[in-house]
C-alpha cells in the first residue's frame, strides 16, 4: 500500500494518465475538493459532464447499487466518473464497502471511480482502509504547513484578484491559520475590496477582527521573549478571536518550549550560530510541528531563545503548559482566561 501526495496526483493528471480509482483521504477538506474539481475538468468533456458523472453519499448509497453505478457506460464520452463522499461510513456500514471492493477486483476502463474520505475527528483516526488502499489510488491531503497554506493563498488570491501590500497575506495568515477553508472565506471578503488596490495590514485587521501584533503568534512569541506585561496584555484580546482557545494557546506555546529545548540541547553540545540554525531546519523539516509560522522566521526565534532559556528553565515552563492543557481540557474548568494568565505569571517566573 502507498500513498501520493496532490503534487504526484497533479501531475499524472496533466500527463494524461487516469487511474480506474482513487481514494481520498486527510485533514484537508478544500484540497480534496480542488483535486476532485481537476480530475473532472480533465476527464470529462463539459458539454456533456452532467450525463457522466454521479456524485452520491456512501451513508445513502445501497450496496446493490454500486455495480450499476460504476458498471453505466458513458454517454458519447471516453469515460464517465463516479464520485462517492463520506467513504468512512464504511466502517459501520460494511456491505457498501464490500460491494466496491468486489467492482474494484474487476472495473471497468470507461469508469473512473473517486472514493472521498471525510477527516477524522481525532488526526490519530485519519488513516487510509487498508483494503481500499490496496485497489486505489490514494492520495492523503494532510493539513499544511504555514509554507504551502502560504503558497496556496498566493494562487488563490491571483484567482480571486486580491492583492496585498507588504506583510498583508502574513498577517491574514497569522490571524487566521492554516485552515484553508477559513483562510478562503476571508479572501472572499476581501475580493470585494478590489478597487482599493493592495490591501495593507491595517485593513486585513479590520476585515478580519484581528489586529495586527495581536495574534496567537504575538502572544506566543511575548511569552517565549519574557515580555510577561505584554503577554498578560493581549490575553482578553486573542482569546476573544476566532478559534483561540487556552487549549490552542498552550498548544502553541507548548511547541514552541519543546523546539526550544531541541534548540538548547544542540546549544549546549556548543553547536552554535548558523550551523545550529541548519541543525534546528531540519529538525523542524522532519517533525513538521502544527501551528508553525514561516519556518525560516521560527527556526531563527528558536536558536534565539535557546540562548536565553536555560534546559531546568525550560522543563519547569513545559510542565506549566501541560498543566494549562490539563485544565483547559477539564470539564470542571471553563475560565480560559484565567488558566492562560496563571501559565504566563508560571512561565515568566525566573527560578
Amino acid at each position: 500500500m502507498s500513498t501520493h501526495t496532490y503534487g504526484t496526483f497533479v501531475k499524472a493528471l496533466e500527463a494524461g494518465k487516469f487511474a480506474p480509482a482513487y481514494y481520498f483521504l486527510g485533514a484537508e477538506n478544500v484540497l480534496k475538493d480542488e483535486a476532485t474539481t481537476a480530475l473532472l475538468d480533465r476527464a470529462l468533456d463539459p458539454g456533456l459532464r452532467d450525463f457522466n458523472l454521479d456524485v452520491r453519499s456512501a451513508q445513502q448509497l445501497e450496496p446493490e447499487d454500486v455495480l450499476s453505478l460504476c458498471t453505466t457506460l458513458p454517454m458519447m464520452a471516453e469515460r464517465r466518473v463516479v464520485v462517492v463522499r463520506d467513504v468512512e461510513a464504511w466502517k459501520r456500514k460494511t456491505r457498501g464497502k464490500k460491494a466496491v471492493l468486489d467492482y474494484l477486483a474487476r472495473p471497468i476502463p470507461e469508469t473512473v471511480l473517486v472514493l472521498v474520505q471525510g477527516p477524522a475527528a481525532d488526526a490519530k483516526d485519519d488513516k487510509p482502509d487498508a483494503e481500499l488502499a490496496k485497489h486505489t489510488y490514494t492520495v492523503e491531503f494532510a493539513e499544511l504547513s504555514t509554507e504551502g497554506a502560504a503558497r496556496w493563498l498566493g494562487r488563490e488570491a491571483k484567482a480571486l484578484g486580491v492583492t496585498f501590500a507588504p506583510g498583508g497575506a502574513e498577517h491574514l495568515l497569522n490571524a487566521v491559520g492554516t485552515d484553508l477553508g477559513a483562510l478562503r472565506s476571508e479572501l472572499q471578503k476581501l475580493s470585494g475590496l478590489g478597487a482599493e488596490g493592495p490591501i495593507s495590514i491595517e485593513r486585513v485587521g479590520d476585515l478580519v477582527g484581528v489586529r495586527h501584533g495581536e495574534t496567537a503568534h504575538d502572544w506566543r512569541t511575548a511569552v517565549m521573549n519574557g515580555d510577561t506585561a505584554t503577554a498578560l496584555r493581549l490575553i482578553p484580546s486573542v482569546l476573544s478571536q476566532t478559534g483561540v482557545t487556552a487549549v490552542r494557546l498552550a498548544q502553541l506555546l507548548g511547541t514552541a518550549l519543546v523546539a526550544t529545548s531541541a534548540a538548547r540541547a544542540h546549544y549546549d553540545r556548543k553547536v552554535r550560530g548558523q550551523q545550529l540554525n541548519r541543525t534546528m531546519w531540519d529538525v523542524v523539516k522532519a517533525a513538521r510541528p502544527a501551528g508553525l509560522g514561516p519556518w525560516g522566521e521560527e527556526v531563527a526565534h528558536f536558536c534565539a531563545w535557546a540562548e536565553r532559556w536555560t534546559m531546568p528553565r525550560l522543563r519547569t515552563a513545559i510542565h506549566a503548559t501541560l498543566d494549562a492543557d490539563r485544565s483547559a481540557k477539564s470539564t470542571t474548568v471553563t475560565d480560559d482566561t484565567g488558566i492562560i494568565r496563571e501559565l504566563v505569571l508560571r512561565v515568566g517566573a525566573r527560578n
